[in-house]
């Protein structure tokens, strides 16, 4: 039986961003006019956006969970570029990876403790369901 660790990420966070959209996750409202972090200048241009960004958090407190929102913010981060001096990372924005984890807990594929956000025993076989249909 394969698991997250044995698929690509990518396909594997495609082909779930894929299945949440079959269940209707519902996305916030601000989805298509919000950046994602202040190091970022633009809105993703993917309509899907939404699904990829909760499909990746949902592999990620599998691969590393318990995780919390602020590793993520770091995870989810980029450089900002500066005119007259160095590059700097900036983190994410949290409210998208918060709304992410509300949508997954409504699911209850992801659960609140108090070391961070669990995969419960629903999403691991959801995710080990799916990565045994790319494996094969």
């Amino acid at each position: 039986m394969a698991n997250a660790f044995e698929a690509k990420s990518d396909v594997l966070v495609a082909t779930i961003a894929a299945k949440l959209k079959e269940k209707e996750v519902p996305q916030p409202a601000y989805v298509p006019f919000v950046k994602t972090g202040a190091g970022k200048e633009r809105v993703p241009s993917s309509p899907d956006f939404w699904y990829f960004r909760c499909a990746s958090v949902l592999r990620q407190v599998y691969v590393n969970g318990p995780i919390g929102i602020s590793k993520l913010r770091t995870k989810y981060g980029t450089k900002k570029g500066h005119v007259t001096h160095r590059h700097h990372h900036i983190v994410g924005g949290g409210s998208i990876i918060k709304d992410a984890f509300d949508a997954l807990e409504k699911l209850n594929f992801v659960k609140k403790t108090k070391e961070g956000r669990i995969m419960t025993s629903e999403g691991r076989s959801f995710v080990d369901k799916i990565s045994n249909e790319l494996n094969k």
